[in-house]
């Protein structure tokens, strides 16, 4: 695949790609496309994270950015989840790759609120923050005291997002999910998790900011080359992801990565893997 494709920069989202400059963070917010000419490109609000992050176990900076992987020389990716404008992403794939970032959003003290199905499969995200106090509802669900939330598939209360406490909804509820909580106010996002991609997903992938894709079956990967216009070597290139391959997939985006994953995420979650 040519250079020029695999550069292509989102608009959207804020992604960072960061090489061998060192640390630094900008005041300045507007989005926008950079070459500081050190191997450092980044978009939206510039948040730029050493490499040697990769070695901590809290891959975060400032609320709402996560260090997502390394691209293919090595160097960090950071994504930004929140932002101050209503927000969508979709999870294209396993179950990992939602927790991962639920546990990276909630370090940096982003509420997170999980909506799903299956809540014994959510359980590792709670016991990661099992010193931090949490206040049940009547029904048992962990209330406003909790980092994280766990929640059914039904429309409830939200905490209110800020600045100050960004919220990420993350919805669990298959591969045509109901519009439970849609993005509708600042600093807040809505991440959808879709174990596979069908053909009636609507705009939960298609008008998503950010698209966040493992590795697909090549009929899948062919729906995919449809649905984002893709030309026949990206959509091949998603059926021929390892376990720990992503790409980003946005509006001028492509940017494929592998998953990071720490020790202490890796004795929570398990080896990075694909499936659920």
């Amino acid at each position: 695949m040519s250079e020029l494709a695999r550069s292509r920069r989102s608009r959207r989202l804020g992604v960072a790609a960061v090489g061998a400059a060192p640390p630094r963070a900008s005041s300045q917010a507007s989005t926008r496309t950079q070459d500081h000419g050190t191997n450092v490109s980044a978009v939206g609000t510039e948040f730029v994270t050493s490499p040697s992050a990769l070695n901590r176990f809290s891959l975060t900076s400032d609320r709402g950015g996560v260090v997502l992987g390394s691209d293919q020389r090595g160097g960090a990716i950071q994504v930004h989840l929140i932002r101050p404008v209503p927000s969508r992403l979709a999870l294209l794939g396993g179950l990992y790759l939602a927790m991962q970032l639920t546990l990276r959003a909630a370090a940096t003290g982003t509420i997170v609120v999980v909506a799903t199905g299956r809540p014994a499969s959510w359980t590792p995200v709670l016991h990661a923050f099992h010193s931090a106090p949490t206040v049940r509802t009547t029904h048992g669900e962990p209330g406003a005291g909790a980092p994280v939330q766990i929640r059914g598939l039904a429309p409830g209360p939200l905490p209110r997002a800020s600045q100050d406490a960004p919220v990420l909804i993350v919805q669990d509820g298959g591969a045509v999910p109901q519009e439970l909580y849609p993005a509708r106010s600042p600093w807040q996002t809505t991440a959808y998790v879709l174990p596979y991609l069908h053909p009636q997903v609507g705009l939960n992938a298609t008008a998503a900011d950010l698209v966040l894709a493992q590795r697909l079956p090549v009929g899948q990967a062919q729906l995919a080359g449809r649905l984002w216009n893709l030309p026949p070597a990206m959509a091949h290139e998603l059926a021929s992801l390892t376990d720990d391959g992503v790409v980003a997939l946005a509006t001028n985006l492509w940017l494929p990565l592998r998953l990071v994953t720490t020790p202490k995420e890796a004795a929570l979650l398990g080896p990075v893997r694909r499936g659920d």
